[in-house]
């Protein structure tokens, strides 16, 4: 997921993202400790989501204060 289609979200749906991919980080761990992941470059890229869309809200909290 790209940083432009994040900041086009709104917060609700950034935070129904956010949910989604902590949902899908603790299966792919899960998978993982079992020995049943097929991809695990899916880890990696799922952090990085997650990273993306807090960066954003952070933004865009600091961007509130500041008016």
């Amino acid at each position: 997921m790209q940083a432009n289609k994040i900041r086009e979200m709104s917060e609700k749906e950034m935070n129904e993202k956010l949910a989604e991919l902590k949902d899908e980080l603790f299966r792919l761990r899960f998978q993982q400790a079992i020995n049943q992941l097929e991809n695990p470059m899916r880890i990696k890229a799922v952090k990085k989501d997650i990273a993306r869309i807090k960066t954003v809200q952070r933004q865009l909290q600091l961007e509130n204060a500041d008016s």
